[in-house]
């Protein structure tokens, strides 16, 4: 099956993407930033960008440990991720899954762990791994185009 690469076919839709990226990046430290990404993809089935943030998160020294846990959602358990960073993929499962649902208590959770800041830094940058996996799955890319 053909892809479509948007960069090449429409730059100018591809841009806004990118700034919401930048400003995620700009916003989140990079571990917890590659494990929300590799959670929303996963749940997403979106292989690309799985592929992608597993071997990103790889090569800024992620355990496989980790990077599992975050991609089959068995990260609850155990001391492989402080609260913080648990309320961070608590938050990712809640915004990314179709129903939509912010518990009160997850709320309170991420607010509590992140600040008001904090709880828009990763709304911004859940909200922009869900564009990317739309984008990816809706132009046919999967992780056999990732080089």
């Amino acid at each position: 099956m053909a892809r479509i690469l948007i960069r090449s076919v429409a730059p100018t839709a591809y841009a806004p993407v990118l700034a919401l990226e930048a400003y995620a990046r700009r916003h989140l430290d990079r571990p917890t930033l590659e494990l929300v990404k590799i959670r929303a993809s996963a749940i997403n089935g979106c292989s690309y960008c799985t592929a992608m943030h597993t071997r990103d998160a790889r090569k800024a020294g992620e355990s496989e440990e980790r990077i599992t846990a975050a991609l089959t959602g068995d990260w609850r358990s155990g001391d492989l991720f402080d609260a913080r960073e648990r309320a961070a993929l608590r938050y990712t499962e809640a915004l990314t899954r179709p129903d939509g649902e912010l518990p009160d208590d997850l709320f309170e959770e991420v607010l509590a762990q992140w600040g008001e800041k904090g709880v828009v830094h990763l709304a911004m940058a859940v909200a922009t791994i869900n564009t990317w996996n739309r984008v990816a799955i809706g132009t046919g890319m999967t992780a056999d185009d990732l080089h």
